[in-house]
């Protein structure tokens, strides 16, 4: 494989990838919402079993 024959086939592949890699149906506000929330619980679980302070 060539230098020439891979930048070509490198400029083909971002060609492809335009569209940012993001699923149309993905909400980033969702997908924060829910790991914020996720979060919380975990800190909520933590706090209620760390009751020997």
């Amino acid at each position: 494989m060539s230098l020439a024959s891979t930048a070509a086939n490198l400029v083909t592949l971002a060609e492809g990838a335009e569209h940012g890699g993001n699923h149309e149906s993905l909400s980033p506000y969702l997908t924060g919402g829910g790991a914020f929330a996720a979060l919380l619980l975990l800190l909520w679980i933590t706090t209620r079993f760390n009751r020997d302070r």
